[in-house]
């Protein structure tokens, strides 16, 4: 920790003494900056030692291959010599007793020469990717690299990024894109994710309708899954797969970089492509499967008879034979069990081996996968769901239900890899879901995932020793693109990286963010359309000590100023220089901008109810932060993306607002959502009624909300004309509409209804 404290310390003098020189990310474990620089030269050499070592040769080509197209500069590898060995020149050196495990290296660079050391290749090639951080962006004919000294080594030995390509196919040479970009930051492990309901995504010899039929679609969902009621599809096929011979190529690529590929194949559920191609492997073998065009989880999953067995450990050894590494992840999550509760087959399976339920059905499966994976010298690695019903002896768990599954499994002495939603799931929006790209929801900005720690608490000692690393997850339900996968992913996956290399001890969210600013032209030079939420403005009101409501501006970039208007007009750096809070007595729109791109707008709404208390005359399981001030807080909502601003009632509503003091309501206003897929119905019927005692109540509306049911979502206003009145309390009651109709997806479940702001005028 010690060794954390003094990098971190060291950070922020680098950063005042030396032109922001040593932006490293992931920063090293233990770190000194040295007076002087290092000059390369169409003359410096890479030297090689030892010479025979041709992993070392190959970390050394790939090192000058990454300078010539970053720099320029053409370098040469050269075996080692003793006058090489003292020139001015760039040593790579294995040296077998330095105690800093497979990753860890030693690096120094003075004015005369670079040694790196360590006691593997992939230890050198870290080394040769924190060299590339210490050079200049750009071409030129002469490069510098600032002195310094580093002792580092990983703190968790599994540093994952994930990548789905069955929902939208990725092309091959992003894929290795991707891989640059995880390995530059000192991520060893690329998770793909190649089958799911959407698309089998690899070549499989035997069985070859995998590919023929279960690789394509015949069309893709429009807009956010609950968007459109119906929903809506854009009539265009969609489709792609890789070939045996481009794995191996992918395989080969990321083995030069040091990432290890772990394949996932899933299954018993997210089946549906498989089950197009091969439908006797599913429950109903005469049933027309088609390939989902939408997302979410379907019920037509794998039956586990023998026939399904066999071809999935042939597929499983085609597999293999193209993936080296240790694992083969199998999924296991998301299993529906309702065509397993209607096969006469399962059943009767559950009977002969004593299971007791479904769960155990899928545990079963899980086992006799688990066994002929092990055969073959591997192992599994799934979903935190392969929990239910027993786990498998030697599985390594992934959680990703939040840490509960994690930490279960880790009590259970079995390995364990985090990647909980709220922290890792890079498909979560990053800012503003108003004004972000579409996204599957949430919200997962970059300083929370830095935040993160990614061993439990709860653990022991003994017990966090289970835990493996993190790792970083990415569907791609709306991502089509492949610049929309980085714009989601980056910068956020490099603070993954920063956390699960970083030594434990506290972190410091400026100084990464500080680095990260620096290190951007580093991805603008690889052509990476990351997002630029760094530098996002964001506003929380508060009020001051004589009631007044304030605003409060706050960037993740500490160090830019932030520039805003009130009158309606564009910010620009000649108009209001924020430095500190604003304070507001009217309803106003606060348009802000920083000179690095942060840009901001967002209307505050004044009104006599702002901040003021309310009380509940019933519970009705509503989200918690309604209990607070949220529907108060002078914010509404203004998209039914995200839904931040946006309060969730699970039965009635029934509120009493105080308002503290009688005083004059002309007018009581508040929205609802419509989102009928996500079983988010308006209230059937709202009234709202004011009073000066809380006893008697004038009543101004008590109608129904009319509502077309089909079309898109919606905001419907609601809206209550006192005229001239005198009041305190403002009481407003919905009722819930009960649950979803015949002909909706989910009828007969019980609905719930979404409120933004009780505005009081």
């Amino acid at each position: 920790m010690k060794y954390l404290l003094f990098c971190l310390l060291f950070s922020f003098t680098a950063f005042a003494q030396t032109n922001n020189q040593y932006n490293l990310i992931p920063f090293p474990a233990r770190f000194s900056g040295q007076d002087g620089q290092f000059t390369l030269t169409a003359n410096t050499r890479v030297v090689v030692s030892p010479a025979t070592d041709a992993t070392v040769r190959g970390v050394a080509q790939t090192f000058v291959n990454q300078v010539k197209s970053a720099n320029g500069l053409a370098l040469a590898v050269t075996p080692t010599s003793p006058v090489l060995a003292k020139g001015a020149n760039i040593l790579l050196t294995l040296n077998k007793k330095l105690a800093l495990g497979d990753e860890g290296y030693k690096l120094t660079v003075t004015s005369t020469r670079v040694v790196a050391e360590a006691a593997t290749a992939r230890g050198l090639f870290y080394a040769t990717q924190t060299l590339r951080q210490l050079l200049p962006v750009g071409q030129s004919a002469t490069i510098t690299m600032p002195a310094c000294a580093i002792t580092d080594k990983p703190r968790y030995g599994y540093r994952g990024l994930h990548l789905d390509v069955s929902r939208h196919f990725m092309p091959v040479a992003f894929v290795k894109k991707y891989i640059d970009l995880m390995a530059m930051h000192k991520q060893n492990t690329f998770h793909w994710h190649l089958t799911d309901d959407q698309g089998w995504r690899i070549e499989i010899k035997k069985y070859p309708k995998l590919t023929q039929l279960g690789s394509k679609r015949a069309e893709t969902l429009i807009g956010q899954y609950s968007q459109n009621y119906p929903q809506q599809f854009d009539g265009k096929p969609h489709g792609g797969f890789y070939t045996q011979e481009e794995i191996r190529d992918v395989v080969r690529y990321a083995q030069s970089r040091f990432v290890t590929i772990i394949p996932e194949i899933e299954m018993p559920g997210h089946a549906l492509a498989a089950l197009t191609a091969y439908p006797e492997l599913g429950c109903e073998p005469t049933k027309a499967y088609q390939v989902a065009t939408k997302w979410g989880v379907f019920d037509d999953v794998f039956c586990p008879s023998d026939k399904t067995f066999g071809f999935l450990q042939d597929v499983l050894t085609e597999v293999m034979t193209l993936f080296p590494g240790k694992y083969i992840h199998i999924g296991g999550d998301e299993c529906p069990k309702t065509a397993w509760k209607q096969s006469a087959f399962c059943q009767d399976l559950m009977k002969k081996n004593n299971l007791k339920d479904e769960h155990e059905l899928q545990s079963y499966f899980i086992r006799r996968i688990e066994k002929f994976v092990n055969s073959k010298g591997r192992a599994i690695i799934g979903w935190d769901e392969i929990l239910e019903g027993g786990l498998a002896p030697n599985a390594t768990v992934m959680s990703w239900r939040g840490t509960a599954g994690g930490i279960a499994a880790a009590k259970q002495k079995h390995a364990v890899i985090m990647t909980p939603g709220e922290t890792c799931y890079l498909d979560h929006y990053q800012g503003n879901p108003a004004t972000e790209p579409l996204a599957i929801g949430g919200y997962l900005p970059l300083d929370q995932v830095y935040a993160y720690e990614p061993t439990p608490a709860d653990l022991s000692p003994a017990e966090q020793n289970y835990i493996l690393g993190v790792q970083g997850n990415v569907w791609t339900e709306y991502m089509p693109l492949s610049e929309n996968v980085e714009y989601m992913v980056f910068p956020r996956a490099i603070a993954l990286a920063e956390i699960a290399w970083l030594p434990k001890g506290p972190r410091n969210f400026e100084d990464f963010a500080q680095r990260l600013k620096n290190h951007l032209p580093r991805l603008n030079a690889m052509s990476v359309n990351y997002a630029k939420r760094l530098f996002d403005i964001t506003a929380t009101t508060q009020p001051n000590e004589q009631g007044q409501i304030q605003v409060r501006l706050t960037k993740l970039d500490s160090d830019s100023q932030i520039f805003y208007t009130t009158n309606g007009k564009e910010p620009n750096e000649r108009t209001t220089e924020y430095i500190g809070p604003i304070t507001l007595t009217k309803t106003t729109t606060i348009r802000a901008m920083t000179p690095t791109g942060g840009r901001l707008t967002q209307t505050f709404t004044l009104h006599k109810g702002k901040n003021k208390p309310y009380t509940y005359a019933i519970e009705t399981g509503n989200d918690s932060d309604a209990k607070t001030t949220k529907l108060t807080d002078g914010v509404r909502g203004d998209t039914p993306r995200g839904r931040r601003e946006w309060v969730n009632f699970f039965g009635d509503m029934d509120i009493t607002l105080d308002l503290g003091d009688v005083t004059s309501v002309t007018k009581v206003s508040l929205n609802f959502l419509k989102v009928i897929l996500d079983k988010s119905f308006p209230p059937t019927s709202v009234s709202i009624a004011i009073s000066r005692d809380g006893q008697d109540y004038k009543e101004a509306i008590d109608q129904p909300i009319k509502y077309e049911l089909t079309g898109p979502w919606d905001i419907l206003p609601v809206v209550a004309d006192f005229k001239t009145a005198r009041a305190r309390y403002v009481r407003i009651r919905a009722k819930n509409a009960g649950v979803c109709p015949t002909g909706h997806p989910n009828a007969g479940e019980k609905t719930y209804f979404s409120t933004d702001e009780i505005v009081v005028e």
